[in-house]
């Protein structure tokens, strides 16, 4: 009987924290589109360093004030020649998926955002010369598709903002990259990452948010109507935004690795369907075909990843093509969940 509730207790709490993150996912995504298409406010820079400034102070809160977390301890030494550079591509992650968000749908942003899996393979085989089993590469082969597909049929198409979101994909596989040598014997959550990164990431776009939309936002203020509600909504988006990932933490220690992978992609869907909802883009069928095929080829992925993961040691690889080295060691592409959804 006891065994039936707290398996039922378990099962309540894993729906609560997916719906949960879902939710802040989805409102940090649709407020920025908001903020970018119904305030006129068209200046993502600033925008993102108001979310860095909310983010730095409600990690310090969360850490110094709440205890939510135990404070993980970095050499000032590592702050600068680990942390700093990790703040740096972290940045642009962010700037770039807001730079997409002015000028694309959600539905495209998100449907792009779906190439990183395939974009970290790629580096990681390019730069560390990996190799991966070849049911990795296979499981691409729908993601790969589904997005040229969403891109040629798109009938919102821009080129600035297709390729802020491509090249968003590139930085976000990059962070996760630099994390696994950078970061090396130091095991964060998210809310320890934001309380480390968010205030480098502030330091490094306040001058260049000044210098280049400075002028842009004091138009903006004298001009607009209605600023006080208007700002309102633009500093709520930053504190949605720390509490997004106060809610990754939180999914990803009542969820599993299955769960938490097949819930990702659905939140994917469910932000696409609100966005749409809210905003009326036009998509077609085609379009909206391209985009599942991306999402059900990123649930594949996942499920690839879990079975190659789940396999003992000593287990019998498949055999390897002609041009896999046999002195190299297929690998698991490198993945980390909890800094990927940042916003």
């Amino acid at each position: 009987m006891e065994e039936a509730r707290l398996c039922q207790w378990t099962t309540i709490r894993s729906l609560f924290a997916i719906l949960q993150w879902w939710g802040f996912n989805v409102t940090v995504i649709i407020m920025n589109k908001w903020i970018f298409q119904k305030l006129d406010f068209k200046f993502p820079l600033t925008v993102s360093c108001i979310h860095f400034v909310c983010s730095a102070i409600g990690a310090y809160m969360a850490i110094k004030v709440l205890k939510v977390k135990p404070l993980i301890s970095v050499d000032p030494e590592d702050r600068w020649r680990r942390i700093f550079p990790m703040s740096f591509v972290f940045c642009i992650n962010i700037v770039l998926g807001n730079v997409s968000l002015r000028y694309i749908p959600v539905s495209f942003m998100q449907t792009i955002k779906s190439f990183t899996p395939a974009t970290t393979v790629v580096l990681q085989w390019l730069v560390w010369r990996k190799y991966f089993d070849w049911r990795i590469w296979a499981s691409l082969i729908p993601i790969v598709g589904g997005i040229l597909l969403t891109s040629v049929t798109e009938m919102s198409f821009n080129m600035l903002g297709f390729c802020a979101a491509l090249f968003g994909c590139l930085a976000t596989s990059t962070k996760t990259i630099l994390a696994e040598s950078l970061l090396h014997g130091y095991k964060f959550d998210s809310i320890n990452t934001v309380y480390y990164m968010a205030p480098f990431a502030t330091m490094i776009l306040a001058v260049p948010a000044m210098l280049l939309e400075g002028n842009g936002v004091l138009d903006w203020l004298h001009t607009h109507q209605s600023i006080c509600s208007s700002l309102i909504i633009i500093f709520s988006s930053g504190v949605m935004a720390f509490c997004l990932n106060f809610s990754i933490f939180y999914v990803i220690h009542s969820t599993t690795a299955v769960t938490f992978n097949v819930a990702g992609n659905l939140k994917v869907a469910v932000a696409v369907l609100v966005s749409w909802l809210i905003f009326r883009n036009p998509i077609s069928m085609l379009n909206a075909v391209g985009c599942a095929i991306t999402l059900l080829g990123c649930t594949f992925y996942g499920y690839v990843r879990h079975l190659i993961s789940q396999q003992p040691p000593g287990t019998p690889r498949t055999p390897r093509t002609p041009r896999t080295p046999r002195s190299r060691m297929e690998l698991l592409p490198l993945v980390n969940d909890k800094l990927d959804d940042k916003v």
